[in-house]
């Protein structure tokens, strides 16, 4: 569906492309590959000249500013805005591009979900509502989306996206109908998009044994998620909200107790967690075994999950990891908790460096044709760091 969000189709015809792995990656190259699905040359054209703009462009990267950076011609500026915000190209065929130019990078098996809240002013932006913010402690009036990335090296580059719809966008005509937004897309909980961002990576790699991790300690309704995740044999390791109901395991008619009550009565076991880039941390946890409650399986409790948490001497809260990988030792199954500060680390060096939340966003296609443009920069400039040698560019003006 051109311009909008649509499912990927697992069955779409693979091209018959070669990725730079070893050599350096040239911008022309790698835009070239990204968005050889957009139909025009001049849409082609406009894609690369936007990605160059997001990657020379000091301070905010507002269009106009993108295109006084890579050209001299008045005229660029409302190229640009058309291509980003009306020209029909389709967001899920240049992610899909994207998966597979990381994917050849030989990336870890975690697939990493995680938000991304832009702050916007008013209410014109497509989706912006008023959202508690965990991480600043604060209520703010932004939209939010919903990201999944592959790890290659340490650094974790995004390849798809959902943006979340209040009610407020979704059930009314009007808002719709400016912000061009697809009939298709309906209100869906926080669980539902990640569930859904699972399952297009899925159908994109093929990867039946990736591991998925995400934050959903503020999701009262994780449990729905968990079960889904299960029913998907997708293994897992999800931070859970503290007063999450669990059962714990290798009781004959064990009651619900919280999570965070139950960890608080475990011993402390030692473990050195590897880290990304090689690095070791010798730390100790608290775990548990349990079964969660609410599910369909009747009167069988089905198979334990792990239940742990890192204990820290600082003041601030820690997460409680709930995972599938019972098998697995808390060092192996800690060290892919540790992979998530890189999320939000790149989310942060997304908003600084590349555009984040510089462009105003206000119709549907317009905000995923963004976040595929700013992915498409971050997975080159952080691609290009670690296989080319220190590049000379200079900015190729547009003509």
């Amino acid at each position: 569906m051109d311009g909008t969000h649509a499912t990927t189709n697992a069955s779409s015809p693979s091209r018959d492309t070669t990725y730079a792995v070893n050599s350096e990656l040239t911008l022309e190259r790698y835009s070239s590959t990204i968005f050889q699905s957009l139909r025009r040359t001049d849409q082609r054209k406009w894609a690369h000249a936007y990605l160059q703009g997001l990657l020379v462009t000091t301070g905010k990267k507002s269009v106009r500013r993108l295109a006084t950076s890579i050209s001299r011609d008045p005229s660029v500026v409302q190229s640009l805005r058309q291509f980003v915000s009306l020209s029909p190209w389709d967001f899920d065929e240049v992610m899909e591009e994207l998966t597979r130019w990381v994917k050849a990078h030989r990336p870890e098996p975690v697939w990493s979900i995680s938000r991304a809240v832009l702050p916007k002013r008013g209410d014109r932006s497509v989706g912006v509502n008023r959202y508690f913010d965990p991480s600043s402690g604060r209520t703010l009036n932004c939209q939010l989306g919903l990201g999944s990335f592959l790890s290659v090296g340490g650094s974790q580059l995004p390849v798809d996206w959902c943006l979340h719809l209040s009610t407020a966008w979704t059930q009314d005509p009007e808002r719709r109908r400016e912000a061009r937004i697809p009939e298709s897309e309906q209100y869906q909980p926080l669980w539902a998009h990640a569930l859904r961002l699972v399952d297009r990576l899925s159908a994109r790699t093929g990867s039946t044994s990736s591991v998925v991790l995400v934050d959903m300690s503020d999701e009262p309704d994780v449990g729905h998620l968990l079960h889904g995740l299960s029913r998907r044999r997708r293994d897992f390791v999800v931070a859970v909200p503290p007063h999450l109901a669990v059962l714990p395991a290798g009781e004959s008619a064990p009651a619900p107790v919280s999570a965070r009550t139950l960890l608080a009565a475990q011993s402390l076991e030692r473990a050195v967690v590897p880290l990304p880039g090689g690095k070791q941390r010798a730390t100790h946890l608290q775990t548990s075994l349990v079964h969660l409650t609410g599910g369909s399986q009747g009167s069988s409790l089905g198979a334990p999950y792990r239940l742990f948490t890192e204990v820290v001497p600082a003041r601030t809260p820690v997460p409680l990891w709930l995972t599938s990988l019972v098998h697995s030792t808390l060092a192996d199954t800690g060290s892919i908790a540790a992979l998530y500060p890189g999320t939000m680390d790149a989310i942060d060096s997304m908003e600084q460096d590349i555009g984040l939340l510089d462009f105003e966003g206000r119709s549907f296609p317009g905000w995923y044709h963004h976040m595929a443009l700013v992915s498409a920069a971050y997975t080159y400039r952080r691609l290009h760091e670690r296989t080319a040698a220190p590049s000379h560019h200079t900015a190729r003006r547009v003509p």
